[in-house]
């Protein structure tokens, strides 16, 4: 059996990604860490790159409010929740890509028809490296962070990836 380095769950020998969370599981046959910041990054756990608490939201709000909380809060996205499940997430870049200069006029539109539906999300106890590649794969400044009930419990953003980076590479070098 083959433990998960992102999830912890068992699979089975030879198995390209993890049955519980989906994460590859390629990198088990990495060379060693060449230096502090690679060995971090293959190590730490998200709870590492502290996620911000998440701003949630339901389904039919109207994306007028989660603009102004978006405003109000100094933050990037919003998770759009049912029962503290994510559904969606709706950031500043869904704002303008999708209201654009409508916005007034789309203003009392439920979230959920300019949300990106059904976002990617990692579990609490993923890898920093597994984060980073969903990340970059899949061109997100936002990613939710879910408990082992696949309860949203935190968001991590490019801001936090920054930080954290930051403070292992002044500790590294």
């Amino acid at each position: 059996m083959t433990t998960c380095p992102s999830c912890s769950a068992e699979n089975i020998d030879g198995s390209d990604e993890c049955s519980r969370c989906g994460n590859s599981l390629s990198t088990l046959h990495l060379p060693e860490p060449a230096n502090p910041v690679e060995r971090a990054l293959l190590q730490d756990r998200l709870s590492a790159l502290s996620p911000c608490t998440p701003v949630c939201v339901p389904l039919g709000c109207p994306v007028r409010d989660v603009i102004h909380l978006l405003l109000n809060q100094h933050i990037g996205s919003v998770v759009v929740s049912e029962d503290d499940l994510v559904v969606g997430i709706f950031s500043e870049r869904d704002a303008l890509m999708k209201l654009g200069t409508e916005a007034v006029a789309l203003g009392d539109l439920p979230v959920s028809q300019f949300m990106t539906p059904a976002p990617r999300t990692m579990p609490a106890d993923a890898k920093v490296v597994f984060a980073l590649k969903e990340m970059d794969l899949g061109g997100y400044r936002h990613l939710p962070v879910v408990n082992s009930v696949n309860r949203i419990s935190g968001v991590l953003s490019v801001r936090d990836v920054l930080r954290y980076l930051t403070r292992i590479m002044a500790v590294s070098w």
